[in-house]
């Protein structure tokens, strides 16, 4: 898969593509469905497939602070893509220029003139545009102008539910990570790289693995039952923590906190995957250290508990 920044360093496509455009937060069970059926439909053309993405996401730019918690970040997206039959990957940023790009000039511009589209796969609620002009009607007329097929992406069921990255986000939420994991085809994990914390954990018995989240709102918070992948090809379980940390020092950062049982390692520095079994329970502010020791001995037996229920299945 070719990663490709910005539309300034994309060469146009001589022969053409197919391309479908989205945020793909979590790339779930539905846009693994839509990127799969748009290869089926570039092979029978033979043009590559070509997948439109934003950084940051529309709602991040226009709500800041106040847009939806993501699933994924961008690392972490692009990782996911690369397992897919995707060609190129283009990161458009969405900036204030972007954002007031008229309809009919994105499509001039970007799908014509950059990507050279041959065929696009779009939501029929999609969207673009200065003021939200364009949409799935306007693309459809402007394909037959400029010789480009338009097809609706289509609703995907899994559990009798519609599958969407804001049910998914209420999944985790709700913490209900059994639900989040059909929806998504895959247990819900977070990615990044093993930073020095304060070692208070040490200091009580139980060291842990900390990685930075680098945002302020998370889809998911408390202790959980986890995995840990990408030491040593082993996976390693766990409990971990996500939150701010109120009994130690309150920050208003939130950090992702890994307790691996029956590991010694140094592994700062190296990227790490946490994959998120089941809710133990919500972060709480305790008194003492000593009550937080106590209570972290209940969580790893009760996690414990839960991977010994999981391997007997």
């Amino acid at each position: 898969m070719r990663l490709i920044r910005g539309l300034s360093h994309l060469e146009s496509f001589k022969n053409g593509c197919v391309l479908t455009i989205g945020n793909f937060d979590g790339l779930h069970l539905g846009h693994q469905i839509v990127i799969k059926k748009l290869a089926e439909r570039g092979k029978v053309l033979g043009l590559p497939v070509v997948i439109m993405t934003f950084e940051p996401q529309p709602l991040e730019y226009f709500l800041g602070d106040n847009a939806p918690s993501r699933l994924m970040c961008l690392r972490e997206k692009v990782i996911e893509f690369a397992k897919l039959p995707v060609d190129n990957l283009l990161i458009v940023s969405f900036n204030r220029h972007f954002a007031n790009c008229d309809a009919e000039q994105f499509v001039n511009n970007v799908l014509i003139n950059k990507l050279n589209v041959k065929h696009l796969v779009v939501g029929d609620d999609f969207h673009f545009g200065k003021a939200r002009r364009g949409n799935f009607a306007m693309l459809k007329e402007m394909g037959k102008v400029y010789g480009f097929s338009v097809e609706d992406t289509g609703s995907h069921k899994a559990a009798g539910l519609r599958v969407s990255s804001t049910l998914i986000r209420d999944a985790l939420n709700a913490g209900d990570l059994r639900q989040a994991q059909k929806l998504l085809g895959r247990c819900y994990s977070i990615c990044g790289r093993v930073a020095h914390g304060d070692k208070r954990g040490r200091t009580i018995g139980y060291p842990t693995a900390n990685i930075q989240m680098f945002r302020k709102n998370t889809p998911i918070n408390g202790v959980f039952a986890v995995t840990m992948t990408g030491v040593d090809g082993i996976e390693f379980q766990g409990v971990a923590n996500v939150g701010t940390r109120p009994t130690v020092d309150g920050s208003s950062k939130v950090i992702l906190e890994t307790h691996l049982f029956d590991f010694n390692k140094e592994i700062y520095g190296r990227y790490v995957e946490v994959h998120f079994y089941q809710k133990i329970r919500d972060e709480i502010r305790f008194q003492s250290l000593e009550e937080l020791k106590a209570q972290i001995v209940k969580d790893v037996a009760k996690t414990k508990k839960i991977f010994a229920e999981i391997k007997r299945l």
